[in-house]
């Protein structure tokens, strides 16, 4: 039986909204889709659901990133809780961001076409919803200031990336250009990256190597009081 104290007061809607960032051609994309339903219907959305009375948040997040990416053991992390009055015209609803960052190589497209979304340049976000636009704001300024001290970046790129990759990554991300001469002197200096032997050669004859990155060495280095710094 709920206790009186709990039946007096008002009940609120509990949502996630999830800005899904993707990286390719030396570009960042956000997924967005159309909303379906009232109010705002057919305008540009981020990726979103309901907190259910069986889930933990962590759990509610997990599956909305699972159901318009198909990737699971995605990287994620909480952006901040949106609750201004009237931020919803259908209900009061709090909603808790999250930002997820995906290699797009294991990007399902066939989701695209199931919830009419599509993969947006960052740069090129128009109008969203509500306060989505504050919500996409808020997750670029967390994410510049993450990937400046910690390596998740790498998390965006597929398994094997090659040296320019990386830096188009970063230069993505803070929307300004590196150079390229410090930039890989710095990179390699941390000594969590690991050569492989073979090499993309996409774009020149020469090539460029391919490279992993070591998550465990990077984990023994913080034991031993490293950080990552770029």
């Amino acid at each position: 039986m709920t206790p009186l104290f709990y039946r007096e007061q008002e009940k609120f809607y509990v949502s996630v909204d999830c800005i899904i960032l993707g990286f390719k051609e030396g570009k960042l994309y956000l997924l967005i889709s159309k909303r379906k339903f009232e109010p705002q219907e057919g305008q540009d959305t981020l990726m979103g659901g309901f907190l259910r009375s069986d889930e933990s948040l962590s759990e509610t997040v997990s599956r909305v990133v699972l159901e318009y990416t198909g990737i699971q053991d995605v990287y994620m992390e909480q952006v901040g809780t949106y609750g201004e009055i009237g931020r919803d015209e259908g209900e009061r609803v709090v909603s808790i961001a999250y930002y997820a960052l995906i290699d797009l190589e294991m990007f399902d497209e066939s989701v695209c076409e199931i919830h009419n979304a599509r993969w947006e340049e960052v740069e090129k976000v128009g109008k969203l919803v509500f306060d989505h636009n504050q919500m996409l704001r808020d997750t670029i300024e967390i994410l510049r200031k993450k990937t400046a001290t910690q390596p998740i970046g790498f998390n965006l790129l597929p398994e094997k990336f090659t040296l320019p990759q990386l830096q188009a990554l970063y230069e993505a991300i803070y929307q300004t250009t590196l150079d390229k001469r410090n930039f890989r002197k710095k990179i390699l200096e941390m000594e969590i990256l690991e050569k492989q032997d073979d090499k993309d050669k996409s774009s020149s004859k020469r090539g460029a190597f391919y490279y992993t990155f070591n998550k465990e060495k990077y984990d023994q280095l913080l034991q031993k009081g490293y950080y990552f710094s770029l």
